[in-house]
């Protein structure tokens, strides 16, 4: 297979529409069905079910789908990373989710900027389990994970740093003003049910209470009284004053670690690690 035809398979499976696709594609439509048509010959498989109506993913296409979307991911990273080793001066990537890493990200930061040939770091804030994808397509480097909140599987990792875990409530809740609480006094409070955060397959859980994304969106929603959350205590740091934070004594800890995939080969990357696990 090359990797034209696989960029024009994944755009009619995405389109659904042979059309659309070519215009995505800026190619002509009669070329775009001859070069799936081609495709679905060498393979001998039906990937695509046409109509005079619509076009379908046969189970065959949407494997091939899957298949040739982390093909070209692959590429993009490789084409990016080659590049990057050229570069007489390199940057690298890190990514973190918007509104984490606090004090811990800055110390970071600070001190790989004072290595010797030390890569100029770009920061690339995301979403809740967005890091895999990011280092797997080859956008970013590497990448500060929250475990057990984050998948790492399939990345290389180091530890940095574990610690407790707090409950963010309106700083008006009655429960603001204690000095402890424990989980299912959290979980069970009936007028703030519990923020879903995705999952690591990109889900979130099932529940009341809203689906959140992002840190700022959550914490609006907490300052409004319509949810909570239980939170690396890290989160806490400066946090607004309309918000409180509230020890969890029987949450479990959280791991901060180091992420990277692990054909990188970058020594940007290699130092950042080394710096990260010093501190």
């Amino acid at each position: 297979m090359e990797m034209r035809e696989l960029r024009y398979f994944v755009a009619v499976a995405e389109e659904l529409h042979f059309g659309k696709a070519a215009q995505r594609l800026e190619i002509a439509q009669p070329a775009l069905s001859r070069a799936v048509a081609r495709l679905e010959r060498r393979l001998g498989v039906t990937l695509l079910q046409r109509t005079s109506r619509k076009v379908t993913l046969t189970g065959a296409g949407a494997v091939l789908l899957s298949e040739a979307r982390a093909i070209l991911g692959a590429a993009a990273a490789a084409e990016r990373r080659t590049r990057q080793a050229g570069q007489r001066r390199p940057r690298l990537v890190l990514t973190v989710k918007s509104g984490t890493g606090g004090d811990l990200l800055a110390e970071l930061l600070d001190a790989y900027r004072t290595e010797p040939g030390a890569a100029t770091v770009d920061l690339l804030l995301c979403e809740a389990h967005q890091h895999r994808e990011l280092l797997r397509s080859g956008q970013a480097d590497v990448a500060l994970l929250h475990l057990p909140f984050d998948s790492a599987a399939g990345l290389d990792t180091e530890a940095l740093c574990t610690e407790g875990q707090v409950a963010i409530l309106p700083a008006s809740h009655p429960f603001a003003a204690r000095s402890r609480l424990r989980t299912a006094e959290v979980t069970e409070l009936p007028e703030l049910p519990m923020a879903r955060w995705p999952g690591p397959d990109g889900s979130p859980p099932e529940g009341t209470g809203p689906e959140v994304r992002n840190l700022t969106q959550l914490l609006q929603l907490i300052a409004l009284g319509r949810t909570t959350v239980i939170v690396p205590e890290s989160v806490a740091t400066d946090l607004r004053r309309d918000l409180s934070a509230v020890p969890v004594l029987d949450a479990p800890p959280v791991t901060t670690v180091i992420a990277w995939p692990p054909q990188s080969r970058l020594r940007a990357v290699s130092d950042l690690i080394r710096v990260a696990t010093g501190l």
